[in-house]
């Protein structure tokens, strides 16, 4: 039934309890919800800042810590918007300047990496890690994060 369709699906404190007992999947997304996930309107910025330094230190103190690379990134930074127009894009349509920071033991320090990125350069990243081929043209075109990465 639909049950094994979503099964895949965790809520919070799974991923925290998976964390901190080093039984995470190799790949996991973390979507803060309500008050966390700072949509204007009804949450906010510090809040959900917050939120996520918890949650990234907490991942920092987890076994899987020496392996990891957190990737923070937003839908819409907040409501906050880029004063630069957004990009060209492709047939879906521009993309948004928005930010997104590494975390990771692999992360180059203090750099700043201007590769042009998009959303999908995300799933570029995994497939490139993980040996897969893309899923569509998008992430097949999509640089994949290596340049924030220094894996020596």
């Amino acid at each position: 039934g639909s049950e094994n369709k979503v099964r895949h699906l965790k809520d919070e404190s799974d991923f925290l309890i998976a964390s901190e007992r080093g039984t995470r999947p190799p790949v996991s997304f973390y979507k803060p919800l309500g008050i966390h996930n700072e949509h204007p309107g009804y949450a906010d910025v510090m809040t959900g800042e917050k939120h996520v330094a918890d949650i990234i230190g907490r991942i920092e103190r987890s076994p899987l810590w020496p392996d990891t690379a957190i990737i923070v990134t937003y839908d819409e930074n907040g409501g906050f918007w880029d004063h630069s127009a957004p990009p060209r894009g492709d047939r879906w349509g521009p993309g948004t300047r928005i930010p997104a920071i590494i975390i990771s033991p692999f992360a180059k320090r203090g750099h700043v990496d201007h590769t042009l990125y998009n959303t999908t350069s995300i799933l570029a990243f995994i497939e490139t890690r993980f040996g897969l081929k893309p899923l569509g043209e998008r992430d097949a075109q999509a640089n994949g994060l290596t340049g924030a990465f220094d894996f020596k």
